[in-house]
């Protein structure tokens, strides 16, 4: 288990999460909790504000997982929380002959998943993978463990480190300090779990995940 940043090539966009806390409501973060329509390709309040392939968000980071984890034609890899199969996409790309499998909550993003890897992509829980022990070479989660309750998120780390039989990588909301959590407040719209980065490990050694890790934070 490490604390590695594998995302240093994905393009940062400016945030303002004061102007962003001054929009957000109750309601509107009820609507993007559902994770349908108007979380991906509504209005820019309720989530992206239209989630379409973009070849420059995942195009650059594939290779940085690639070589650390030493990933070949042969290699299993599940995208916990895949949306419309983006990454996937890339991932296949870049490595030919992969095999890439990809769960999300969303029926909505499943239903618009890219093309080439619709068959790959189905509607499931992170708390409840519908694979088999010790699946897959790598288990990838990007910003996605933490839209569950904090029970359940431990349950979905659990299922994480069942499935893999080598080795997994996630991103979670977390803060390191005051003001990185007051800025997590007004950012966040769709976390149930954020925490210290202390907490963080603290629960990951709890439910026994040991894979690597890394932290959003606005």
């Amino acid at each position: 288990m490490a604390e590695i940043n594998l995302l240093t090539k994905y393009p940062q966009s400016k945030r303002d999460p004061k102007g962003r806390a001054e929009q957000k409501t109750e309601a509107i973060r009820s609507v993007a909790r559902k994770f349908g329509k108007e979380f991906f390709d509504g209005d820019r309040i309720y989530g992206y504000g239209g989630y379409s392939y973009q070849p420059r968000f995942w195009q650059p980071v594939v290779p940085d997982f690639q070589k650390h984890y030493g990933l070949i034609a042969k290699s299993r890899v599940l995208d916990v929380g895949c949306a419309k199969g983006f990454m996937m996409h890339d991932f296949a790309q870049a490595i030919p002959g992969i095999h890439l499998e990809g769960i999300d909550v969303s029926s909505y993003a499943v239903d618009q998943a890219i093309v080439d890897m619709k068959p790959f992509v189905k509607v499931a829980n992170a708390k409840e993978l519908p694979f088999a022990d010790k699946s897959f070479d790598l288990v990838i989660s990007i910003n996605t463990i933490h839209n569950l309750a904090l029970n359940e998120c431990k349950q979905a780390l659990r299922e994480i480190q069942r499935v893999t039989k080598r080795h997994a990588f996630i991103t979670v909301d977390a803060y390191r300090n005051d003001e990185e959590k007051k800025m997590m407040e007004m950012w966040n719209l769709t976390a149930l779990t954020y925490m210290h980065v202390d907490e963080w490990v603290r629960v990951f050694s709890e439910v026994g995940y040991l894979g690597d890790y890394y932290w959003f934070i606005p």
